[in-house]
C-alpha cells in the first residue's frame, strides 16, 4: 500500500458494524486511523437483532486481526447522551478526535397516506438526529480544543444523505426529509465551524447493502458498481488532513458516479405582484420556464 492517508488519526463511524459503514471503519484503519466502531446492531427497521456477536465487535475483531486499532461502541447515535459518551470514549481510548463519520440508518419505507407516526419518527430520529448529536458533541469538544490555541486541529465531519432526499424518491417521505434535512445541516455547519478548522461535507451513495438489497440492481455488472468499496475511498480522503480546501459539499459516489452536486439555485425571476388573481398568470409563466426537479435518474422529472 502506498501513503496512508489517516496515519495516527482516530475516527469515528456510526453504523459502522455492516455495509457500507464497516467498509469506511475498515479503509479507515487500513489507512493508519483509529477508529471507534459504533453500531447498535438490529435489523434493517431498526428492531433487535438476534447475533450472537455484535456487528461492531466483529469490525473491531477483523480491524484487530489486520494489525489496526478499534474499539467498539453499541450505543444509539441518536441518544444524546450516547453521543456525548461516545465522543468520550475515543478521547479516552485514542487521546484525541479528528473525525466523525455519520452513517447510521435505518429504513421505515411506507407510501405517505399508509405512514404511521412512529414511522416518520423512528427514521428522522435515528437519520438527522443521529447526525446531529454526534456533530454536536465532536463540535464543542473541538471548539474547545480550537479556543484553547490548538493550532494543530484538522478536524472532519462527514455525513451521508441520499438521493432520495435530494431528488425526491416515492415511498421515502420520512427517509428523503430525513436525508434532505442532513444536506442542508452539511453545508450550515461548514459555514459555522470553518473558524475552527472543521470542515463538514457529506456523501450521497450509491451501494448494494442490506439496506439497498430489495431495490438492488440485475445485472453482475451494476453489482460490482455499488460495491462499498467505490464509496469509501471518498471518505478516507475526506477524513484526512489533505481534504482542507473541500467543505459544504455534498458528494456522489458509487453506481459509476464520482460527482459534486450543486445546490438550489434561484431560478426565473420577474417583479413582486401584491394581487392574488394577477399573481396566478405570473407564476404559471414563471414555472413554464423554470426547469422541472430531477427525479432518481438525475434527469429532469415531471411531478
Amino acid at each position: 500500500m502506498g501513503d496512508r492517508l489517516c496515519e495516527g488519526r482516530v475516527a469515528i463511524v456510526t453504523g459502522a458494524g455492516r455495509g457500507i459503514g464497516r467498509e469506511y471503519a475498515l479503509q479507515l484503519a487500513a489507512h493508519g486511523a483509529k477508529v471507534v466502531v459504533n453500531d447498535l446492531g438490529g435489523a434493517r427497521d431498526g428492531s433487535p437483532g438476534n447475533e450472537d456477536e455484535q456487528p461492531a465487535e466483529a469490525v473491531v475483531r477483523e480491524i484487530r486481526a489486520r494489525g489496526g486499532e478499534a474499539v467498539a461502541n453499541l450505543e444509539s447515535c441518536s441518544s444524546w447522551a450516547a453521543a456525548k459518551r461516545m465522543v468520550d470514549q475515543a478521547v479516552d481510548t485514542f487521546g484525541s478526535l479528528d473525525c466523525v463519520v455519520n452513517n447510521a440508518g435505518i429504513l421505515r419505507d411506507r407510501m405517505l397516506t399508509n405512514m404511521t407516526e412512529e414511522e416518520w419518527d423512528a427514521v428522522i430520529n435515528v437519520h438527522l438526529k443521529g447526525t446531529f448529536a454526534p456533530t454536536h458533541h465532536a463540535a464543542v469538544y473541538w471548539k474547545s480544543r480550537s479556543k484553547a490555541g490548538d493550532d494543530t486541529l484538522a478536524a472532519r465531519i462527514v455525513n451521508t444523505t441520499s438521493v432520495s432526499g435530494i431528488y425526491g424518491n416515492i415511498g421515502q417521505s420520512n427517509y428523503g426529509a430525513a436525508k434532505a434535512g442532513i444536506a442542508a445541516l452539511t453545508i450550515i455547519a461548514a459555514r459555522e465551524l470553518k473558524r475552527y478548522n472543521v470542515t463538514v461535507n457529506a456523501i450521497s451513495p450509491h451501494a448494494l447493502t442490506r439496506m439497498t438489497d430489495d431495490l438492488g440492481p440485475s445485472t453482475d455488472a451494476q453489482k460490482a458498481s455499488r460495491d462499498p468499496k467505490w464509496i469509501a475511498p471518498v471518505v478516507v480522503w475526506l477524513a484526512s488532513r489533505q481534504s482542507s480546501q473541500v467543505t459544504g459539499r455534498i458528494i456522489e459516489a458509487g453506481g459509476g458516479v464520482l460527482g459534486l452536486m450543486e445546490g438550489w439555485q434561484r431560478g426565473p425571476m420577474t417583479d413582486p405582484v401584491d394581487d392574488p388573481v394577477a399573481i396566478g398568470k405570473v407564476l404559471s409563466e414563471l414555472d413554464a420556464r423554470t426547469r422541472r426537479n430531477m427525479g432518481m435518474n438525475a434527469k429532469e422529472h415531471e411531478i
